[in-house]
């Protein structure tokens, strides 16, 4: 199950480390400070940052990414929505046209 917090996901950047799902962003933060050379030779996908791929295929990466669709969906439903101010506001007063002529 890909929402299961105890799965065993393996390290892009050391092979036999597994790691529960719930611990993996912080063990990538860690084993990227523990191997730099490796971390060098990885790319980082633009949608999913637990996403480590060497960067001759992050273009194709980038092209089948699973989280891709999470993020496009999320643009599409924030471009039909009102902005927050609007809602939140709630108001349409406008001032009232100015009247005075500083230069009389």
């Amino acid at each position: 199950d890909v929402l299961d917090p105890e799965r065993l996901i393996q390290c892009p950047l050391v092979k036999h480390h597994q790691i529960r799902a719930r611990r993996f962003p912080y063990h990538l933060v860690k084993c990227k400070e523990s191997n730099p050379e490796i971390a060098k030779k990885l790319a980082t996908c633009p949608f999913n940052a637990r996403h480590l791929v060497p960067p001759a295929s992050l273009s194709d990466h980038i092209m089948k990414c699973s989280d891709k669709a999470f993020v496009e969906q999320d643009v599409v439903s924030q471009s039909c929505e009102p902005p927050q101010e609007q809602l939140n506001n709630g108001s349409t007063w406008q001032a009232p046209p100015c009247v005075e002529d500083w230069e009389t």
